[in-house]
């Protein structure tokens, strides 16, 4: 093995002397110092004050000094009133405890103009481990620092201006659900005045069938303003959760109905549907079940009327399901357009793009509605 890669690593220093060169200037790694254009000075540690003993010219041509105004002082001279402080305890540390530092200064030239001193200092030891010098070289790294500073100012600027566009958005929208929720609550107010104006024109009339027909509208209107009553209440008045709706309509219609003896069987998962969808739904269901509650549930040979209705909804591939269903006597004509119940359904069908179909139970009548919903987002409602 070459006995010059079996030396220790402080030799490499030394290494110029087996070219029995002089030092100085014909010294490789002192030429090289003076030739190359990073600018680089060398300081003694054993003098007071660490003076520099070297200077290169790609120095003198940084800073703007000359040689004689710059041999024999500590580096410090290079530093200013809106120098880093920080930094400069850094470097200063690093000294003192006579290892590495690698910082950017903020330095001054002799005309007093600022560069940005991208700066490393190394110590430099003999054989012995004895600090001998430290060795400083200096980059002008001023343009990246102001791309640095001008990148945080543009984001200092953009994070401004998002900050002030989300909270004229909040306001904004603030103010819009105020507005829906205002609206809401009149729309619910006149539905509930609609209402009674149905109740006392209903008791002037001497005909049953108009009569009837009177009771099933103001079914239908109940479940608009069950609607509403959802909307006023919920935080967000875009969705509507139409589970919780259902849960509402099914026990108004048992108990409005009086059918005691009928009970319902709900399977209800959270299902939310634009706002714009809630009333087509929600009449939909309201015409299934009040239509069980009136044909379904006949007498039976054994003299009773008892039964349930079930409804199922879910959400398994992006299209809403809806099942409405009884145990009752069946539909003798469940595709027909013989009612006008049925054909509001199959027109809120057609509006929602929904697919329905009825099917005989066994016993009963099953109704199944399909309809395409944007997928389930996660939250709460209310």
């Amino acid at each position: 093995m070459d006995w010059k890669q079996t030396r220790e690593p402080a030799d490499a220093w030394h290494m110029t002397d087996d070219l029995h060169a002089e030092h100085g200037k014909g010294d490789p790694f002192a030429a090289a110092i003076r030739a190359t254009r990073m600018s680089m000075i060398i300081t003694d540690p054993r003098r007071p004050d660490n003076p520099i003993v070297f200077v290169n010219d790609a120095f003198l041509r940084l800073t703007g000094y000359e040689r004689q105004e710059v041999m024999g002082r500590n580096c410090r001279f290079l530093q200013g009133p809106k120098t880093d402080k920080s930094m400069i305890d850094k470097v200063r540390d690093a000294i003192a405890g006579g290892t590495d530092v690698s910082v950017d200064l903020l330095n001054y030239r002799k005309d007093g103009s600022t560069f940005w001193n991208a700066l490393y200092i190394s110590p430099v030891s003999n054989d012995h481990g004895e600090l001998q010098f430290y060795f400083a070289s200096q980059l002008d790294v001023t343009d990246r620092k102001r791309s640095e500073h001008r990148i945080t100012a543009d984001k200092d600027r953009f994070e401004k201006a998002v900050k002030e566009r989300t909270k004229e958005l909040e306001a904004a929208l603030e103010a819009q659900t105020t507005l829906l929720h205002e609206v809401d609550h009149r729309v619910k107010n006149n539905l509930q005045m609609i209402s009674s104006l149905i109740v006392m024109q209903s008791r002037t009339m001497k005909d049953d069938g108009i009569r009837q027909s009177m009771t099933t509208m103001l079914e239908r209107i109940e479940a608009l303003s069950t609607v509403h009553r959802r909307l006023y209440q919920s935080k967000d008045v875009s969705k509507f959760d139409v589970s919780d709706f259902t849960r509402d309509l099914i026990s108004d219609l048992l108990t409005a109905s009086g059918r005691s003896e009928i009970k319902s069987k709900l399977e209800l998962e959270p299902v939310i549907i634009p706002a714009e969808k809630a009333t087509p739904v929600a009449l939909m269901v309201n015409e299934l079940v009040t239509n069980a509650l009136k044909h379904a549930f006949k007498e039976k040979p054994d003299g009773t009327t008892a039964g349930s209705i079930g409804i199922k909804m879910s959400q398994p591939d992006g299209h809403f399901k809806i099942e409405v269903s009884d145990d009752g006597v069946g539909m003798a004509d469940a595709s027909g357009d013989a009612s006008f119940g049925m054909r509001l359904i199959k027109s809120l069908a057609r509006q929602l793009r929904a697919d329905i179909e009825w099917q005989d139970a066994g016993p009963g009548t099953k109704v199944l509605i399909s309809m395409p919903n944007e997928p389930q987002q996660q939250g709460n409602m209310s």
